[in-house]
């Protein structure tokens, strides 16, 4: 078989569905990222005296004392037993989901949860359900037929990042309770954006001791490299010792946890932020409305779908020749036929650059 062959014509194949992808660097007015509070724009104090290498896995040479300062701050912050940090969020849901999901096991999931959550659950040696995004009744069959014998299991998102609707967690809760499944929830576009602290959404709910974990990440609200997964502390060394994603992985650098301290610092005091994000959120989707087009979800991560792939990217490349840097979203990040812009707000956002980017959007959606 000749691969080269066969590479090119899976890339024209992507070319010929208008879903061939490029790397291209970002230019104008940040609407792209997922940087909500604007921490990723900060200078960060640098110390001197840690080490730019992790060098070895954490079970070797690789762990540092500041990562028992960031996990215990990190579990203080949600109030919960346990954290461990991971290297991303992809790797966190992966080797979490991996790791508790035995063989015998049954797993219900959200049909729009990321990437991470559906690779992670192919690791897993569970029998796998998906349930229709946000459809607790087909969740509810789907618990009712499940194996009388395994251990049950729901995951989702909390804010989903290409909806940017919020799950209903309470209800989703109160019906694992009935059917004696535990839960799991992802928190990355979150943490930072909710609650008094910004902890997130399970926190703000309440709901921190009635789910089996949580998985947060840095590189997005808080504006540091890698992510954690908060737990019971028996679960924390389960993972410690069992989740291949952290045994044979190398430790992120020492000099990374200090950057973590100073978020965490920043993140829970900003209530500022926090309120200018949700306003600026309030005034882009009043501005679109008022041009005539209509949204998805109700927070900061606002989706307008276009449903064409090609028309997307042609609409993404007007709305970044005018300065504003909104990117196309396509199958199969999304589903097929629901093509969208992404349209990600943030608190550092002025009123003017909104009012004139909904405007934007308007025009080129027309």
């Amino acid at each position: 078989m000749n691969l080269i062959r066969r590479w090119l014509k899976e890339l024209e194949a992507l070319r010929a569905q208008g879903r061939f992808r490029t790397l291209q660097s970002g230019h104008g007015t940040d609407f792209a990222s997922n940087d909500y509070l604007g921490y990723a724009k900060l200078q960060l104090s640098i110390p001197t005296n840690l080490s730019t290498s992790g060098a070895a896995s954490r079970l070797l040479r690789g762990h540092h004392s500041i990562w028992d300062t960031v996990e215990s701050e990190l579990a203080r912050w949600h109030g919960a037993e346990a954290a461990l940090v991971m290297t991303s969020g992809y790797v966190a849901n992966q080797g979490l989901l991996s790791t508790v999901i035995e063989q015998g096991d049954w797993v219900a999931s959200d049909a729009f949860n990321h990437a991470s959550i559906i690779d992670g659950l192919r690791l897993s040696r569970g029998e796998r359900h998906i349930y229709q995004h946000g459809d607790f009744k087909d969740l509810e069959r789907s618990l009712r037929a499940a194996p009388k014998e395994a251990g049950l299991f729901i995951v989702t998102e909390s804010l989903f990042s290409m909806e940017g609707d919020v799950s209903r967690l309470t209800e989703l809760i109160i019906l694992a309770d009935r059917y004696g499944a535990h839960v799991i929830v992802d928190e990355a576009h979150s943490t930072g954006c909710f609650g008094p602290e910004g902890s997130g959404i399970v926190d703000a709910h309440g709901v921190r001791s009635r789910v089996l974990a949580t998985v947060h990440t840095g590189g997005k609200a808080l504006g540091v490299p890698g992510a954690y997964i908060c737990c019971s502390e028996v679960l924390k060394q389960l993972l410690i010792n069992r989740c291949r994603h952290f045994v044979y992985t190398t430790a992120l650098p020492p000099l990374v946890g200090a950057w973590w301290l100073e978020a965490l610092q920043r993140v829970r005091a900003d209530n500022a932020s926090r309120k200018r994000l949700n306003d600026n959120a309030r005034l882009f989707r009043e501005e679109l409305a008022g041009h005539g087009v209509n949204a998805l979800g109700a927070h900061y991560i606002i989706p307008v779908v276009l449903g064409d792939d090609s028309k997307t990217v042609q609409a993404a490349a007007l709305l970044q020749e005018a300065g504003f840097d909104i990117r196309a979203i396509r199958p199969p990040t999304v589903p097929e036929s629901t093509a969208r812009l992404r349209i990600s707000i943030h608190a550092d956002h002025d009123a003017d650059t909104l009012r004139r980017a909904a405007a934007a959007v308007a025009e080129a959606v027309r």
